[in-house]
């Protein structure tokens, strides 16, 4: 069984991602305490199969301090550096915010020399504005071995890989090849929410590796299409066919004439939670589905209209001093709003539903907006899995030849 270290680990979507892709892993580095025992929790849980041995593995604190040395050679380093230097919500610091955990990343490569890493973030890592420390960063996975010197800023350190890697044909030391992904919206592999995030993969040099980023699934027109032009979805929802917008209209028109697109319908948010049942208040005992307590005081203000429940959910935040935004609400047909429950915004990012948030409400909530969708980030492991074993099986082969 391949085996693998996780960093920044939050409530463990991408960590749970890799391990139903067949990856065990040998660490769990997370610094947020309510976190650690969100993952602390599901392993003694056994949330899913074989997840007993978790509990051994979190190591809670600063991933600054860790040493990750000891896991040479493993097959995998994974993990999604915290995103507010690059977030479209935060203050947009990028390289030069102290919080920017990308260079520990690239330190545990240097050090763990992995066969391959995954490296998750959000979109606004690929904005323009920061198109230079993103070429900066794959460049530094790309050579991780060439560090920075002594007090060398960034810039002086990107000059000197820049140098090294057009005037080396040949380059020695740990080498990985490194893919970079467009912008991809898990809406597209499944998940009931848009969610846009950026994935960069590599493989060591040595490795037999031929990857590209798995096909999407799913797509937005046949959403429209179901919905408009064949009422399909209605039916399967059970729910009364409203009138479309003009602008639905007229794209249900072009559609029709098209025929129905191959690729499944996006997911809902009606879909993803159809079959829970209404949240428990406070005075209600009936506590048989964990994290689905209502949370109340949900109201729509500009910028903050909640999620449409025919359509994904918008991208579920972490929201600021604990209370969430406006996306973890939900917009019912009638005007009505309401909090997405703990268990309902986990049914958003596809985590089972035997997975439990410790934590109040907003801190359970601040672990979700953090997380990578599991779905989308299991796709990803999937192919990555997929590419190591033929990796392997490709040297054996050579090597019996030989």
């Amino acid at each position: 069984m391949p085996k693998s270290i996780e960093l920044f680990t939050g409530a463990g979507g991408l960590a749970l991602a890799t391990h139903l892709a067949g990856f065990k892993h040998a660490g769990l580095f997370e610094w947020n305490r309510d976190a650690c025992d969100t993952l602390r929790e599901n392993a003694k849980l056994r949330a899913v199969p074989g997840l007993g041995y978790w509990a051994r593995r979190v190591t809670e604190g600063d991933v600054t301090g860790a040493n990750f040395a000891s896991f040479e050679g493993i097959d995998l380093v994974a993990g999604g550096p915290p995103c507010q230097p690059f977030s479209l919500g935060g203050k947009h610091g990028g390289m030069e915010d102290q919080r920017d955990m990308i260079p520990q990343f690239i330190r545990a490569v240097r050090e763990a020399k992995p066969r391959a890493f995954i490296m998750e973030n959000v979109r606004g890592l690929a904005r323009k504005s920061f198109a230079t420390y993103l070429e900066y960063s794959k460049l530094q996975l790309t050579y991780p071995e060439i560090a920075r010197r002594g007090k060398d800023g960034w810039e002086q350190h990107f000059r000197r890989l820049q140098q090294h890697h057009t005037s080396s044909p040949r380059p020695m030391g740990l080498v990985y090849n490194v893919l970079f992904s467009e912008v991809r919206n898990a809406a597209d592999y499944g998940v009931p929410q848009c969610r846009e995030r950026i994935f960069i993969v590599g493989f060591r040099s040595d490795q037999d590796a031929n990857w590209s980023f798995p096909a999407r699934t799913h797509s937005q027109d046949r959403l429209v299409y179901d919905q408009w032009v064949s009422g399909e979805y209605w039916s399967r929802v059970q729910a009364k066919r409203p009138t479309p917008t003009d602008q639905l209209a007229r794209r249900a028109d072009s559609l029709s004439k098209a025929g129905p697109p191959q690729l499944k319908p996006w997911k809902t948010v009606r879909e993803a939670i159809a079959d829970l049942p209404a949240p428990f208040t406070a005075m209600d005992h009936r506590r048989s589905i964990f994290n689905h307590r209502l949370q109340p005081g949900a109201r729509p203000y500009p910028g903050h209209t909640g999620s449409p429940l025919d359509l994904p959910s918008k991208t579920l935040k972490a929201g600021g001093h604990g209370v969430p935004g406006g996306e973890n609400m939900i917009a019912f047909p009638d005007q009505r709003y309401r909090y997405l429950t703990v268990r309902e915004a986990a049914r958003i990012q596809t985590f089972p539903d035997e997975w439990h948030f410790k934590g109040a409400w907003g801190e359970a909530m601040r672990q979700l907006g953090n997380a990578v969708p599991v779905e989308l980030a299991r796709v990803v492991a999937e192919s990555v899995a997929a590419t190591l074993a033929r990796s392997q099986g490709s040297r054996k082969r050579r090597d019996s030849l030989t």
